[in-house]
């Protein structure tokens, strides 16, 4: 077990976003020193620009974390529920499509920067956790053991020697580029070619939402899509994915003609819920979508990355913060059954890069199955079969959103349970609204040859 007897009782953390303020607290439980540095000054004390962020989803594995560390409490009035999607098509009609066959599980909707500051806040009253804002790292040098940071107040660098460090800062991690820079490790930027816009729903004359409340709001269009989720303030953020690129894309929309034209014809019914599009779309940044893949996550004893910083994926799952949350848990328990940092570390990128790497896979399938298989009857169909087999045979056919958002199934377990799944889906769904009877013979031979029991897994 690593303890502040056998190891360093003092850790740098580089990045003090999500997953950084999470793992310090972990550390801290534990009775370890943790300063976090970051290099943007305190959310606290400052204000957020709009449209810098996708609105975050919390589901299980974010969940258990923030109970492990002791804050879920705290967070959860914030918290707004959703219990499935709310999908919209061209006509402006609209069809719910719940979380689960019960009906009973749902995701959170929770504002990045209010839970990013309750997080630091809570490690500061730890006592064991200092935060130095504004501090960018400027070097990391494994071979001297020391790392070096720019105090962007005051100009001058400090350099610290009290290695490990511990990376949690985000996809363009600093840590990974001088990691990969001397060779400790290997990185891979896929671009998806599409990027997001964040507009906003503002309440209605009376202060309330405009649209359900609890629940994921999707406008699949196919090669792109809307998507809107709900605030404490009864608003909702909005977010456009749109290819970068194209006849229809972010490239083509120059004008607020241009802009006015593409919502009359792909989103007619948003159009008078957003009054301030051309203002929003225009102002706001342009975030661009991609997944990183890295191997390792570490550099020998000294360094270790985790969370966006070792496996950035795209947002289409709502487990990018989970998934870095469920790193802080993994890492936390392999402490309990390793004596060293370098053991530590290779523990744990060995562990946890195959269900990184899984779940990224499975976010860009989900991306297709949004923005356009939801407008499909077979995916309705498959969708009516799958709740029927979740029924009837929950201990081992549970659908791959459930087993990612409200179980802790490892993802690389989830993504090949879920081949197999499809598998049966695709063959026994047809233009039937139900299986007949006469199939579930046969369906229930291919469920308990190819899939075991969950809780043997």
């Amino acid at each position: 077990m690593i303890t502040t007897n056998n190891c360093s009782d003092k850790i740098t953390v580089i990045g003090g976003g999500l997953s950084g303020p999470v793992l310090a607290l972990y550390l801290a439980r534990r009775g370890f020193s943790v300063d976090v540095f970051e290099k943007r000054p305190d959310l606290r004390n400052a204000s957020v620009p709009a449209g810098r962020s996708i609105n975050l989803a919390l589901s299980k594995r974010g969940i258990t974390a923030l109970e492990e560390i002791g804050v879920f409490d705290r967070i959860k009035p914030s918290l707004i529920p959703m219990h499935g999607r709310r999908i919209h098509d061209l006509n402006g009609d609209t069809r719910f499509l719940q979380y689960s066959s019960t009906g009973k599980d749902f995701i959170y909707s929770v504002s990045r920067s209010g839970l990013n500051k309750t997080l630091i806040t809570e490690a500061e009253n730890t006592g064991k956790v200092t935060f130095h804002f504004q501090h960018e790292c400027v070097g990391v040098d494994i071979t001297q053991g020391a790392v070096t940071f720019l105090k962007k107040e005051t100009g001058e660098k400090l350099k610290r020697t009290n290695l490990p460090v511990i990376g949690t800062d985000g996809a363009g991690s600093v840590v990974r580029k001088f990691l990969s820079e001397d060779g400790f490790v290997f990185d891979v930027l896929d671009p998806l070619n599409h990027a997001y816009k964040e507009l906003n729903i503002p309440p209605d004359e009376s202060g309330q939402f405009i649209l359900d409340s609890n629940a994921l709001h999707i406008w699949p269009r196919d090669e792109f899509m809307l998507i809107a989720l709900p605030n404490l303030d009864k608003s909702f953020t909005v977010t456009l994915f749109l290819p970068e690129l194209g006849k229809i894309s972010f490239e083509t929309i120059q004008s607020g003609n241009d802009l006015l034209i593409f919502f009359k014809k792909m989103f007619p019914d948003v159009i008078s819920i957003i009054p301030d599009l051309a203002t929003d779309f225009f102002k706001n940044p342009t975030g661009k979508l991609g997944t990183i893949q890295c191997s390792p996550w570490h550099a020998k004893d000294k360094a270790v990355l985790i969370g966006d910083a070792a496996h950035a994926i795209v947002p289409f799952f709502g487990q990018g913060m989970n998934a870095s949350f469920e790193d802080c848990t993994i890492f936390n328990r392999w402490m309990d059954s390793t004596e060293n940092w370098g053991e530590l570390f290779q523990k744990f990128s060995n562990d946890r890069k195959v269900d990184a790497d899984a779940i990224g896979e499975m976010a860009l399938e989900n991306y297709i199955e949004m923005r356009g298989s939801v407008n499909q009857n077979i995916f309705l169909q498959k969708k009516d079969l799958e709740r029927e087999l979740e029924i009837k045979y929950p201990d081992r056919f549970v659908s791959r959103y459930s087993m990612v958002s409200f179980h802790q199934i490892p993802y690389s377990i989830v993504k090949a349970r879920g081949i197999i799944q499809e598998k049966i889906l695709s063959t026994f769904s047809s233009s039937n609204s139900s299986v007949s009877m006469k199939n579930y013979k046969e369906i229930e031979e291919m469920i308990f040859n190819e899939l075991p029991p969950l809780d043997q897994q």
